[in-house]
């Protein structure tokens, strides 16, 4: 194992998301699919573990189950285990040779995350870690245990295993297991509906991506855009999304940024007519689809239309409750019920007249605020400037005294 060995595709996320897809009823129309790419991959990489693990835990009945071909796959991986137990223990032999032994448990712990078997994984690469000389493949090792967590979704695990890597990194990571890191980060903090500081993370690593261990290309494009354009203010979105080489180089051939990228630019030229359109599609075709977005997709789309929401009402004092839900494309009584959900807890800065129909906005007195603060900070600067010649007048009286 050397410091510049590139990190293998382990575990199979395309796995993963086919599996995730089983999961959700509303996916049915995707089920067929990847029921059949499952049982392939299966069969042809011998995951006994993982076929067991599909059956019994994660969506039990839902594969066919095959009882003999479980036992030949399961064979057929003992078989394998066996030999590369056979390495490990001559290697433990010999007085010398950490690296080939840190090799050994290494290849032994990616064959067990590779076909599913969880908890031999994670005993194996920490046997790995601990003969490791190297911080380097220290860092590697903790980053295959780290992409199992983000296999099985065990978002606790994946964040106490970063706060490891990062320690690791600060002892003597170079610039491309940093970067790595950037984008595990990422996404970790995308998946605990952390957009803000994900968006960060993901738009910066587009620009150093290493990563295809745990995603594609296109998917980290899909994944910023989805961050940035909720949490960026209209200044950062075009010049970090809208204006970004790497995902304009992408639009032309990415199909799945498409719906994404159409929200961002309806949202950024005040395309409000076609918004909600775009971010329905968002969420049919990139939210409920993905293991980190799903659980968060009514959250996302409720929050997206409260930005777009105040976003216009930024231009006006007020507005009628009808030409409001003209410029979205939805009916008053729709709107009228959507805004309520933002306006009792301050999300929005406006009051509906029902009366009337009129919607008024009550932004805050940004001038007056900052008088207030300015006031309150000269006052508190008086305070120190009169605490000091007091203090300066006592020295000198002392002084003199003596």
């Amino acid at each position: 194992m050397t410091d510049t060995e590139s990190p293998a595709r382990i575990p199979d996320f395309t796995l993963a998301d086919h599996a995730f897809i089983l999961s959700k009823p509303e996916l049915s129309s995707r089920h067929q699919e990847s029921i059949k790419y499952l049982q392939k991959q299966i069969e042809a990489e011998k995951l006994a573990p993982y076929y067991y693990y599909l059956q019994h835990e994660l969506i039990p009945n839902v594969l066919p189950w095959d009882e003999s071909l479980y036992q030949s796959l399961l064979k057929e991986n003992e078989k394998e285990i066996e030999g590369l137990k056979a390495q490990i223990r001559e290697f433990e032999d010999q007085d010398e040779g950490k690296l080939e032994l840190a090799s050994a448990f290494k290849t032994l712990g990616e064959y067990y995350a590779k076909i599913g078997d969880k908890n031999n994984a994670l005993n194996t690469l920490k046997k790995a870690i601990e003969v490791t000389p190297s911080t380097g493949a220290k860092i590697d090792l903790s980053l295959t245990i780290t992409r199992i967590g983000f296999f099985y979704d065990d978002k606790q695990f994946i964040g106490k295993k970063l706060e490891q890597v990062n320690q690791l990194i600060e002892k003597g990571g170079d610039w491309e297991r940093r970067n790595r890191y950037k984008t595990y980060k990422g996404l970790y903090l995308l998946s605990v509906r952390d957009f803000v500081n994900a968006s960060d993370l993901l738009l910066d690593s587009l620009a150093t991506f290493t990563s295809t261990e745990i995603t594609t290309y296109e998917q980290l494009a899909v994944y910023a855009t989805v961050a940035g354009v909720f949490s960026l203010n209209r200044v950062e979105l075009k010049q970090k999304v809208i204006d970004s080489p790497e995902l304009l180089s992408l639009l032309p051939t990415t199909s799945e940024l498409e719906p994404i990228s159409s929200l961002t630019i309806s949202l950024y030229t005040s395309e409000y007519s076609s918004y909600f359109k775009f971010l329905l599609q968002t969420n049919d075709e990139i939210l409920i689809p993905s293991r980190y977005l799903s659980t968060h997709s009514n959250y996302y789309v409720r929050e997206m239309r409260r930005k777009a929401y105040a976003q216009l009402l930024e231009s006006y004092k007020a507005l009628s409750l009808k030409s409001m839900a003209d410029a979205f494309g939805v009916s008053e009584e729709f709107l009228d019920n959507d805004l309520c959900k933002f306006i009792p807890n301050k999300k929005l800065n406006c009051v509906i007249d029902k009366v009337n129909g009129i919607i008024e906005t009550n932004r805050p007195d940004n001038k007056n605020a900052q008088y207030q603060l300015l006031i309150k900070q000269g006052d508190g600067l008086l305070t120190k400037l009169q605490k000091y010649g007091a203090a300066v007048r006592l020295s000198g009286t002392a002084e003199r005294s003596n």
